[in-house]
């Protein structure tokens, strides 16, 4: 089986600007993203912040279109960070109107690591292992790219 991976980390400048309860709900917006990825990845919460997506049986090439499709989803979805004031008890606005103080419209941009089992990383760890340090190439490389 083949396990091609992604993590996303919310970064902590991005929580120093905003604040933590606008990081959770960008988490949010791409979990509701990251669950319909097609290609037949299943994805799966890994950790606070990071996300995995398991493709079975499909190989890097095979999975790369579906990762660099989900990623242009994110980069192309805004979110609108609400005001302070907004309390954590009041009812969600189902409108969707920008009108009337809504907020600082943001985009988001992913990095995507992804890796597989080969010689080299013959046990799933060693396959996250593999696919996280290439999500720090992914960024090296100034983010929002798929990186192998």
């Amino acid at each position: 089986m083949r396990l091609p991976c992604w993590i996303l980390t919310i970064s902590k400048k991005f929580n120093d600007t905003y604040g933590h309860d606008t990081g959770d709900e960008v988490l949010k917006l791409v979990a509701s993203i990251v669950k319909d990825v097609t290609g037949g990845g299943k994805a799966f919460r890994y950790g606070g912040e990071e996300f995995t997506i398991l493709f079975p049986g499909k190989s890097i090439q095979e999975a790369m279109p579906h990762l660099e499709e989900l990623r242009e989803k994110v980069a192309k979805r805004g979110f609108t960070v609400r005001g302070q004031s907004r309390g954590k008890g009041k009812a969600k606005r189902k409108s969707k109107s920008r009108s009337g103080g809504a907020g600082k419209q943001i985009y988001i941009t992913i990095s995507i690591g992804i890796a597989q089992k080969n010689e080299k990383s013959k046990t799933p760890d060693a396959v996250m292992k593999a696919a996280d340090t290439a999500l720090y190439r992914a960024k090296k490389k100034g983010r929002n790219c798929v990186s192998k």
